[in-house]
């Protein structure tokens, strides 16, 4: 009881999110198929969404553990997210296998099955959990910090692309639906701004001209979609940074947070990884003269995403690259304008105004993009063609 005493209290100190009720871990433990003893826990990461744990073991020759307690507000269908994450996660094991040099056990990560052979337990109060195998790994930041730490980035997300184009089976399970997809959020943006609800259509007025000018271009990669012009490829779909391990050396070790791993286009991996990683301002940033596009960041991410997809890619993906990460700063911004003008329903804020700064932050780093969009479609093409050389 000692142990559950302990790490409530490392649950409570990280946020007032998390609930109240105590979390009995000794039993959470048994339920898990685990190799040794569990000797502590504590909270772990800088996840917004699901509830994090490490779990230290006290046998040297014993893996550590991650325990998490899934959002289900977030993932509704925790059978679905989870069949999902096993099909990726297993076929990526025996891709990786296969490959010169690579190592399987820190590469990918592996799902600690429940004692009754579930990829998830739910306790007594209705919650669900899920365990991976620890990876050691150095901590990761939130932005990108030097090319070649984009390059490392660009190639594990281009990997993780061509590694699963031949996953078999059915299609993937859409886990957020419309989770990217432009014309939803352009929909859910003018719905609210009809209704207006707590009147501050006025205070972004500019916002919404900004919007409004740039809506119909922001549809290209969709109309491109549905011609069959591009094709529908398994995408990550979430990469930012953050969700990169790195070895001790600095080098791309493996993709984590696989919850969104579903059906998309290769635009929404390039774009928003472009947007998340190559901002030279933080993402709520009042001074907006601080927000720019880093050109070389973006160039060493590049050149890694492309030499992992050698030969993968159409001409026409290849031709919307650049274009993906302007559709990302674009969309980022509007689902920051809408929830600002619905009343701060979806995004966490600390102050009236803050969903319309970080709004404000994604259309200048767009304003930044467009600026320097012939050198982004440059680089691009010209990285297209040393692949294919």
């Amino acid at each position: 009881m000692a142990m559950a005493y302990n790490l409530q209290c490392h649950a409570r100190k990280k946020g007032a999110d998390l609930t109240s009720r105590k979390i009995d871990f000794k039993e959470l433990f048994s339920r898990f198929a685990l190799e040794g003893t569990p000797l502590s826990a504590k909270a772990y990461g800088s996840g917004h969404i699901h509830e994090t744990f490490l779990v230290r073991t006290r046998e040297r020759d014993c893996p550590d553990y991650i325990l998490q307690r899934i959002n289900t507000n977030v993932f509704a269908d925790v059978p679905r997210l989870m069949e999902n994450i096993l099909r990726v996660t297993e076929h990526l094991r025996v891709k990786i296998s296969a490959l010169t040099g690579c190592d399987p056990e820190n590469e990918v990560l592996t799902v600690v099955t429940g004692r009754d052979g579930r990829p998830f337990h739910q306790d007594d109060a209705g919650d669900y959990w899920r365990c991976y195998i620890f990876i050691e790994h150095q901590r990761p930041n939130d932005r990108l910090n030097s090319p070649g730490q984009a390059f490392e980035a660009g190639k594990l997300f281009g990997r993780f692309i061509d590694l699963l184009a031949d996953l078999p089976g059915p299609p993937l399970h859409e886990t957020i639906p419309a989770f990217h997809n432009v014309e939803h959020h352009l929909d859910q943006f003018k719905k609210v701004l009809q209704t207006d609800p707590l009147q501050r259509r006025a205070a972004a007025a500019k916002d919404i001209v900004f919007v409004e000018e740039r809506s119909e271009e922001m549809k290209r990669i969709l109309i491109l979609g549905r011609a069959g012009i591009i094709p529908l490829r398994i995408t990550h779909n979430d990469t930012k940074f953050n969700n990169i391990l790195f070895d001790k050396a600095g080098r791309g070790l493996c993709i984590i947070d696989l919850d969104t791993v579903m059906p998309g286009y290769v635009h929404y991996d390039f774009g928003d990884a472009i947007r998340s990683g190559c901002n030279s301002s933080r993402e709520d940033e009042s001074d907006l003269e601080r927000v720019g596009m880093d050109i070389h960041l973006f160039a060493g991410y590049a050149r890694g995403f492309l030499e992992s997809l050698p030969g993968c890619l159409n001409t026409v993906e290849i031709v919307h690259l650049a274009f993906s990460a302007k559709l990302f700063a674009f969309m980022v911004g509007l689902r920051f304008l809408s929830d600002y003008l619905a009343g701060d329903l979806y995004f966490k804020t600390v102050r009236p105004s803050h969903n319309l700064q970080r709004a404000r932050v994604q259309f200048r780093l767009l304003e930044e993009m467009e600026k320097h969009f012939g050198e982004m479609e440059d680089i691009v093409s010209g990285l297209a063609l040393e692949t294919t050389s």
